[in-house]
């Protein structure tokens, strides 16, 4: 059986390229799909999926953090535009496996995190499935006209900040598929990576600010992730690994393993923080928790202040 020889990105741009958003609309290659409405407000349309043995592994996931982490996936891709989540649709397919009581925990903590952020449930759809589970989910929002912070405006000299420490959800993977002691250590990785808080506060506050540029939320880590941005807006740029956010937990555990906080942070991804480039100007007054990581430049591709290797982060192909 062949394979499909291409990789995740250029099958998307194949696809991509053969449909035309309408005008005035963004369609495929941000976190969103941006439609303008004629209230003042732009809907933000995202869908994700997670399927068992790829963005899971179900024989290790409470049901209730796989509910929450469910939701909260899709719901960043609302925060990651400086939007609101305002509802969201559920699907899966449900192998016959499952123990009972395990879709009610599901749906207690997709509810719980979908309270927490006012994004009810309306609607989705059920199946059988052969062998594995498979979770689909769609999260509708809103932003003010015009104010959606997409990947294609960074400019030279933006300064490239992260709204928060980036690695703990790859090291508590590690922890996970190394079945590493249970210790507060780990137990406190391994939460942030099954219970990851969507940063839609500070989305909409960075939305609201014009020297905020271009802004995405951290999923398959800095050394992907900050690709889309560049490519998306014909740019470079120079990131100084001794000022990413590493947490004291990260390092702790890096320092027991012999592991390289380094890969944790710019290749693992599931942060779900926000990744953004801001003006100079607009960053000396920015009071939101933020940590400045680099820059952007004109030439092409990333350069590692401090590292010894080209980091490309998680490859879905």
């Amino acid at each position: 059986m062949s394979s499909n020889p291409l990789g995740e990105f250029q099958l998307i741009q194949k696809i991509s390229s053969q449909f035309s958003p309408a005008p005035g609309t963004t369609g495929i290659g941000d976190d969103c799909a941006v439609i303008p409405q004629k209230t003042g407000l732009d809907s933000l349309i995202s869908t994700d999926m997670l399927i068992d043995g790829t963005h899971f592994l179900i024989e290790h996931v409470d049901p209730y953090q796989l509910g929450w982490k469910s939701a909260a996936v899709n719901i960043s891709d609302i925060a990651a535009m400086g939007g609101k989540a305002v509802a969201s649709f559920l699907s899966f397919a449900l192998p016959k496996s499952l123990p009972e009581g395990w879709v009610e925990r599901f749906i207690n903590g997709y509810k719980d995190i979908s309270d927490l952020f006012t994004c009810p449930l309306l609607g989705g759809d059920t199946t059988r499935s052969i062998d594995r589970l498979c979770i689909s989910v769609t999260v509708l929002g809103q932003a003010a006209s015009g104010k959606a912070k997409l990947r294609s405006s960074a400019q030279v000299g933006d300064l490239i900040c992260t709204s928060g420490c980036i690695g703990d959800s790859a090291a508590g993977l590690d922890c996970i598929l190394n079945k590493a002691e249970s210790t507060p250590l780990t137990e406190t990785l391994i939460k942030r990576h099954y219970l990851p808080m969507p940063r839609i506060q500070e989305g909409l506050a960075l939305a609201q600010i014009d020297g905020v540029h271009a802004m995405m939320d951290i999923s398959d880590g800095i050394g992907s992730d900050l690709r889309h941005i560049l490519k998306a807006s014909r740019k470079g740029a120079v990131i100084d690994c001794c000022k990413l956010p590493i947490s004291d937990e990260v390092k702790q555990y890096c320092e027991q393993t012999g592991k390289n906080p380094l890969e944790f942070a710019l290749s693992g991804g599931e942060d779900y923080e926000l990744l953004f480039t801001i003006s100079p100007e607009a960053e000396k007054s920015l009071e939101i928790k933020h940590f400045v990581i680099g820059e952007i430049n004109s030439e092409e591709g990333i350069q590692w202040l401090g590292a010894d290797k080209d980091y490309l982060g998680f490859r879905h192909f």
